[in-house]
């Protein structure tokens, strides 16, 4: 699926599509939002969510690695590196 593909998908179908193909990256919080980074099929897909609810409140997607910055932050590299 192309990235407008998805982008034109219901949120529901997007949460769908996100579930079965796409790759779990990392999670974080912001403010009283929970997110969750996906990689699907050459782009990437945040998930915010109502801190500790299951329901969706929206799906940011994006292309450029510059939406990362903010995972990139969470990364620590072992001292031995």
């Amino acid at each position: 699926m192309t990235f407008a593909e998805f982008k034109a998908l219901h949120q529901r179908r997007q949460a769908e599509h996100l579930a079965r193909h796409g790759t779990r990256l990392a999670e974080r919080q912001e403010d009283s939002f929970d997110l969750v980074l996906y990689a699907v099929e050459g782009f990437y897909a945040e998930t915010w969510r109502s801190r500790g609810e299951e329901h969706i409140l929206f799906i940011h997607v994006f292309q450029k690695p510059t939406g990362l910055g903010d995972y990139l932050k969470l990364v620590r590299l072992p001292e031995a590196l």
